[in-house]
């Protein structure tokens, strides 16, 4: 999350706050409003957990069509943002369990992370094409060893590395304990530490037998 003085914190909170309770009154303005600040970031976590570009649009409408119609509930005890992330993460963990549900013995993961990879790493050619292959072969292991994470660990390692969320915010949005939270992350931590490693060995035993 971005860094802001406590003026700018607080300014932006009260205009939040406005826009909710107009929303709140049936103002769809204010509601769109929301949804132009947020619906980027809530995109980008959907397509880290679903690994469809059009799986994570879904997910992005089921989840704002919801918080719309659970609005009158939300409390403001948490940021707008902290509640529609998990409320969008709840939607993608289930999008995954029913794909893998009604999908046992098909494996389109695997090409779903090439495409995903190959879009990221992007069409321009590199100065050094050796250093491009570095790199796609970098992200390529992270996005592996994130995928063979637990939904809990990945869900923990993308909220507080990605974006930055603080232990309380995730354990509002995962609704377990703060400990709980501090556990999963730091074994998480460790399961990508250990694959990352694997891979870097891996890459030097290959670099000394060329």
């Amino acid at each position: 999350m971005e860094n802001r003085s406590p003026e700018a914190e607080r300014d932006a909170a009260e205009h939040e706050s406005s826009l909710l309770e107009r929303a709140k009154r049936g103002d769809r303005d204010a509601f769109r409003t929301l949804y132009d600040t947020y619906h980027r970031r809530i995109y980008a976590m959907a397509l880290s957990v679903v690994k469809n570009p059009e799986d994570a649009l879904d997910v992005v409408q089921e989840a704002f069509v919801k918080a719309h119609k659970n609005l009158p509930r939300f409390e403001g005890s948490s940021g707008f943002y902290t509640w529609i992330y998990r409320i969008a993460m709840n939607v993608a963990i289930d999008h995954v369990r029913k794909q893998k549900r009604a999908a046992q013995n098909e494996w389109e993961d695997g090409r779903a992370d090439h495409e995903l990879a190959a879009s990221e790493v992007g069409t321009a050619a590199p100065e050094n094409p050796y250093a491009g292959v570095e790199r796609a072969q970098l992200r390529a292991a992270i996005e592996a060893a994130l995928d063979e994470l637990p939904e809990y660990h990945r869900a923990v390692i993308l909220m507080r590395d990605v974006e930055g969320f603080s232990y309380e915010e995730m354990a509002t949005v995962l609704d377990v304990p703060k400990g709980t939270i501090m556990s999963r992350l730091f074994h998480a931590r460790r399961k990508m530490q250990a694959a990352l490693e694997a891979f870097f060995e891996g890459k030097k035993g290959e670099e000394e037998g060329s």
